[in-house]
């Protein structure tokens, strides 16, 4: 087959299902997710049997696919689809993030999720992640100005960063640093001047500071209640770090935990030398689990450590693809997704609207950092925090609003892919007013499908 052949063959198939790149790292993802959850099961398997958490996993697994089925086949600029992913993403998020915050169920120490059903359970944090994206892109893409971001577009940006930042505090600091990391990247790709994204950093900067001191004055808090606890010899949860303070529901001082967590990755270069306790044994643990590892190996099922590490199938996955894999089994992962932001980068330059572009860009950015996020947690670059490995943890929510995301990314890439086809030129059909500014990094090019 000719270059030219497979050029138009690869643009077909990008007209029919969407980009195949973006198939292809789905798809690989999937596998790896199947394999490697199996993989990491062994606490599972002792308290459930042998199929029954791998069966879970696939029947998320094919929920999420039926997801990213139906939703590549639907027309971005509907109003339909825009209506129920952004307004209507938001009140849901919203609603159920401060439900959780004072009545949600409490999960290692902190309150993350709520009750659907009987058995179902739905961890509103990783829907505010696929909402964020959705909200900044109608705020960038209505307040376009001269192929610049308005200063009303930028202060409605920070005020709903800090919102969600705000309600998600609670369930996870990086969380929050995920939100700020997901904004930057849009308001890059809507046209944001540098100066501006400085500003907003100052602002987020400003609002970390105001935390910083509600922290220090809920560390006195924390203390008077170690004391109480000492006295009336409460018992601590399992699984919850021994010295951190409760309120007597079960929900651990977020604040203690944090400060904990810093001082233990601030003084991560010394863990050879301590002994292993249940204070920082997820550290130990998956630090083993790496060097187990090697640079190759040919272990898949064959980890050691992986019924000793705590949340090896969810938190620290990573570490057990690493020592399954080896070095370059890591790299090969955390490849995949950069691939993603890379390949979303290139559907964005033909887009001749900022909606869709900050759409492609917002989801693959936010599946991405998540990731790098995870994989920073597992080998001891960032403090240890709750971050699903995107696709490969455990987690019913996170597979689905990922499964979303890339349903998203399709249908946008398959919209895009079908400019200029007279059967179907979605792309120049009217959407919602003022919805409908043109991408400031908008690259024509002759051919950009190869």
């Amino acid at each position: 087959m000719s270059p030219t052949e497979k050029t138009n063959r690869y643009h077909e198939i990008s007209q029919k299902y969407g980009d195949p790149w973006i198939w292809g790292i789905y798809i690989m993802l999937l596998i790896i997710s199947i394999v490697e959850s199996y993989s990491a099961s062994s606490r599972e398997i002792a308290a459930q049997g042998i199929y029954m958490p791998i069966i879970k996993q696939c029947i998320f697994l094919g929920l999420g696919a039926a997801c990213v089925v139906g939703l590549q086949r639907v027309d971005y600029n509907r109003p339909a689809f825009l209506y129920a992913m952004i307004p209507g993403l938001a009140v849901i998020t919203v609603f159920s993030l401060v439900y959780v915050m004072f009545f949600g169920e409490v999960i290692n120490g902190a309150r993350r999720a709520m009750t659907i059903v009987p058995g179902v359970t739905l961890q509103p944090a990783e829907l505010a992640k696929l909402s964020i994206v959705t909200i900044l892109s109608y705020i960038f893409a209505k307040s376009q100005k001269n192929q610049d971001i308005s200063t009303n577009g930028l202060v409605g940006a920070a005020l709903v960063v800090a919102l969600y930042g705000g309600l998600m505090i609670r369930s996870g600091l990086t969380n929050t640093l995920l939100l700020i990391a997901i904004s930057g990247s849009m308001l890059l790709i809507g046209g944001a001047r540098f100066k501006k994204i400085g500003i907003l950093m100052v602002f987020f900067g400003i609002m970390f500071g105001f935390f910083v001191i509600i922290k220090n004055n809920n560390d006195k808090k924390e203390e008077m209640f170690k004391d109480s606890q000492k006295e009336m010899q409460v018992e601590i949860p399992a699984g919850a770090d021994p010295g951190l303070a409760h309120d007597g529901s079960g929900e651990v001082a977020r604040t203690g935990t944090w400060k904990s967590r810093v001082n233990e990755w601030l003084n991560s270069d010394s863990l050879v030398y301590r002994p292993i306790t249940a204070k920082n044994q997820q550290e130990m643990f998956s630090r083993m689990a790496q060097a187990n590892g090697g640079i190759v190996r040919f272990g898949v099922g064959k980890s050691r450590e992986c019924s000793r590490l705590p949340l090896a199938f969810s938190d620290y996955i990573y570490s057990i693809i690493v020592e399954e894999w080896g070095f370059v089994g890591g790299i090969f992962v955390m490849l995949l997704y950069l691939s993603l932001l890379g390949r979303a980068a290139m559907i964005v330059r033909r887009s001749k609207r900022v909606l869709p572009s900050l759409l492609v860009i917002g989801m693959a950015s936010f599946i991405t950092f998540q990731a790098l996020f995870h994989m920073a947690i597992n080998v001891g670059v960032f403090p240890v925090s709750g971050q699903p490995l995107p696709l490969i943890s455990k987690g019913g929510t996170s597979i689905i609003v990922i499964s979303v995301a890339f349903g998203v990314m399709l249908s946008v890439s398959r919209t895009i892919a079908n400019y200029g086809n007279k059967k179907n030129k979605v792309e120049e059909t009217p959407i919602i007013e003022g919805l409908d500014a043109e991408n400031p990094t908008e690259i024509p090019a002759k051919n950009v499908w190869r």
